[in-house]
């Protein structure tokens, strides 16, 4: 499977939740998926310096791009704040 074609899934999967991430002003956004399936997101908006958006990636973001795309070995967010 193309880099693109990976890349279009995630899409899909992020599609699936944001509108949980627009009600409250925020969104995501791939920055980078790498040959070894590695994939940078950043959250923008209110995402970006929500103190529970550790939260929002673990059980919302992490949790749909993982089940919908396997081949995804690690996800980084480039912004995620610590409580």
């Amino acid at each position: 499977m193309t880099t693109e074609e990976i890349t279009n899934r995630v899409e899909t999967a992020l599609d699936g939740i944001r509108p949980y991430l627009e009600a409250d002003g925020g969104n995501v956004r791939i920055l980078d998926l790498n040959a070894d399936n590695i994939l940078r997101l950043e959250f923008v908006g209110a995402c970006g310096n929500c103190p529970m958006s550790t939260m929002t990636f673990k059980a919302g973001v992490e949790e749909a791009i993982k089940r919908a795309v396997p081949e995804i070995k690690t996800i980084e967010v480039v912004n995620l704040t610590t409580a």
